[in-house]
């Protein structure tokens, strides 16, 4: 039997990327701006991260004008959503495959 842990999905467990995630399966379409500061990360970094997530089918960008500017509009796919919800199952596996019982642990160290 293999650990858990080697189920997690590597694109989705870098901290942005799961938070990013976790917001939007909870959110509709969102703009770059709210993001950026719910996220509490740089224009820089959030679009860096939303290139990964859009190159691996997990969101969709849309970019709309509003007046002089452009406005970038952020959804979770039903792909994304799938895969984070996968993640979550996994993490969950990883806190359930521990003991249930302090007496269940095997050290050597611990007294008789």
């Amino acid at each position: 039997m293999s650990h858990p842990r080697k189920d997690l999905d590597a694109l989705i467990h870098s901290p942005v990327r799961f938070s990013l995630l976790a917001a939007l399966r909870n959110l509709e379409d969102v703009d770059f701006r709210f993001l950026a500061d719910l996220l509490e990360v740089s224009d820089s970094s959030l679009s860096q991260t939303l290139t990964v997530l859009l190159d691996a089918g997990l969101i969709d960008v849309r970019k709309e004008a509003a007046g002089r500017r452009t406005r970038t509009w952020v959804g979770i796919t039903d792909a994304g959503r799938a895969a984070f919800n996968r993640h979550l199952a996994v993490l969950q596996a990883i806190v359930d495959s521990g003991p249930e019982h302090p007496a269940d642990r095997t050290r050597g160290d611990e007294p008789s």
